[in-house]
């Protein structure tokens, strides 16, 4: 089997309706795995014209994938 040239895990706690966006996306776009979507969903965000740094102490429940008052824009 191959080796992956992924060396570091990220594990992440999503709401049952960000985890249902998700996997609508990924069958939408054919995606082979949670995994490769979030990277691809990922990728696609960092890329993003108006990307914007989180701000000095700011907390992670600022963040989500579905729109929300008090998230950065």
């Amino acid at each position: 089997m191959g080796e992956l040239s992924r060396g570091e895990r990220l594990q992440i706690m999503l709401t049952q309706e960000e985890l249902r966006l998700i996997d609508t996306w990924r069958f939408a776009k054919r995606m082979p795995s949670r995994a490769s979507s979030i990277r691809e969903l990922l990728r696609r965000g960092l890329a993003a014209e108006g990307f914007h740094e989180a701000q000095e102490g700011q907390k992670s429940s600022a963040f989500s994938v579905l729109a929300d008052e008090g998230q950065p824009e």
